[in-house]
Order: C-alpha cells, then sequence, then structure tokens
C-alpha cells in the first residue's frame, strides 16, 4: 500500500521568496528603464514566473515590451535571483514543525512548482530543506506545468506516492486549479503570492499558519475525495 503523500507549492507556500523576488524583478526593471516597485505592488505581478512578472511589471506602466528586450531583462533576472540564492527567503512560521509531523505520520513529501528546477533545488538546498522531500519538481522537469494537472500527478509519480491518497499544499489559482483538475484536495495558504484572497478559488481549505496544517485535517480530505 503506497504511503499517504502531501505535495507542495515552493514560492508563497513553503518559502517566503518575495524580498529576493522583488529584487531581481526591480534589477530587471532598471535595466529596461522601468520604474520601481514595491512590496505591494508585487503582488500583482507574482505568481507565474519572472518572466511573466516583467510582463506584467511593464504593461502596468503602459510600457511596450519587445520580444528581445523581454528574453534580455528576463535573462537580468534569472542572473540575479540565482547569484543571491537564498537571500532573505526562509520558510514560513510553522513550516519546519509541520514538515516534521507528516513525516513523522509516515506521510512522503514533495514540491511541485513553476520555479525552475535547478533554482528550486539550490533555494532548498541552501536552506537544509532538500532532504526532506522525495521529489523536487519544476517548471522544466516534464513537458508540461502548472495548471496542467500532469506536472502534480507525475511529481506524486516520482515521489513514489499515490494520487488517491495525496493532498497539495499552494498558495494561489494556479496551485488550486492544478489540484483540483488532478482530482486531489487542497489547501491554500492565505499569506502567499496573489492579489485575490485564496477563498475566491475555492480550495478544500484555507489555513492563516501551518499550525492549522494538521495530520487530521489532510486524512479528512483525503477520504472525503475517496467517499
Amino acid at each position: 500500500m503506497s504511503r499517504p503523500i502531501i505535495v507542495f507549492d515552493l514560492d508563497g507556500t513553503l518559502i517566503d521568496t518575495a524580498p529576493d523576488l522583488l529584487d531581481s524583478l526591480n534589477h530587471s526593471l532598471a535595466a529596461g528603464g522601468v520604474p520601481r516597485t514595491d512590496a505591494s505592488g508585487f503582488r500583482g505581478f507574482v505568481g507565474h514566473g519572472g518572466r511573466v512578472m516583467i510582463e506584467r511589471a511593464y504593461a502596468a506602466h503602459q510600457k511596450a515590451l519587445p520580444s528581445d528586450e523581454h528574453e534580455r531583462l528576463y535573462g537580468l533576472f534569472l542572473d540575479h535571483y540565482g547569484e543571491n540564492i537564498p537571500g532573505r527567503s526562509r520558510p514560513y512560521p510553522g513550516v519546519l514543525d509541520a514538515l516534521d509531523r507528516f513525516a513523522d505520520a509516515g506521510f512522503l513529501l514533495a514540491v511541485c512548482t513553476n520555479k525552475t528546477e535547478t533554482f528550486s533545488r539550490r533555494l532548498l538546498d541552501a536552506l537544509d530543506l532538500s532532504g526532506r522531500f522525495a521529489a523536487i519538481c519544476g517548471q522544466d522537469t516534464f513537458a508540461f506545468r502548472k495548471p496542467d494537472p500532469r506536472h502534480l500527478l507525475e511529481t506524486i509519480g516520482v515521489a513514489g506516492g499515490d494520487p488517491a491518497s495525496a493532498v497539495m499544499v499552494g498558495d494561489s489559482q494556479t496551485d488550486i486549479d492544478t489540484a483540483k483538475a488532478a482530482g486531489i484536495p487542497v489547501v491554500a495558504v492565505d499569506f502567499g503570492y496573489t492579489d485575490r484572497h485564496v477563498r475566491e478559488f475555492e480550495p478544500s481549505k484555507v489555513i492563516s499558519h501551518y499550525d492549522e496544517l494538521t495530520i487530521d485535517l489532510a486524512e479528512t480530505l483525503i477520504m472525503a475525495i475517496g467517499a
């Protein structure tokens, strides 16, 4: 019988990477002559990777973004971000205890993120977290990415889990839509990176702290899907 599995998004879910993503975004925007954005404006740009953040920042200033310039700025974003990992990025309060709690209960742990696999592993290595996860799958691990449900399902497969005994934890509409399409219950944290409250996307459960992510909750959600 397969062990149950809990799959986490990374940015805005497990790790607060906003300070470093914002720094890298502003580094690339400055090179393009676009005004810097602050933490409050950042939420309108984040959620789908550096390329989309740059695109949204340009759109907010009604400035054209030719494809070659887009690629140049994205390259600057990646270089700056990669050179500064882990920077100020840290796990959210309660994350380490939650990971211990689920591991002790026999759950497999995995990461399914639209961050590149290289950067995901580098970040988790720098924070001494990589060894906790049976799989770390990024936007480039497979030929598809969230919200394609195959990204989540294949991550579960790589980890040795069973989708019928799985729970997803994320912070965005992308995570919620992915899990729903895969037929997997999804817990949404309400402190992540989205410009709309996650409740609007109708996850299975919303939590405000990792203390609320209990074994009983996960098992209840898994049983409800199988009922």
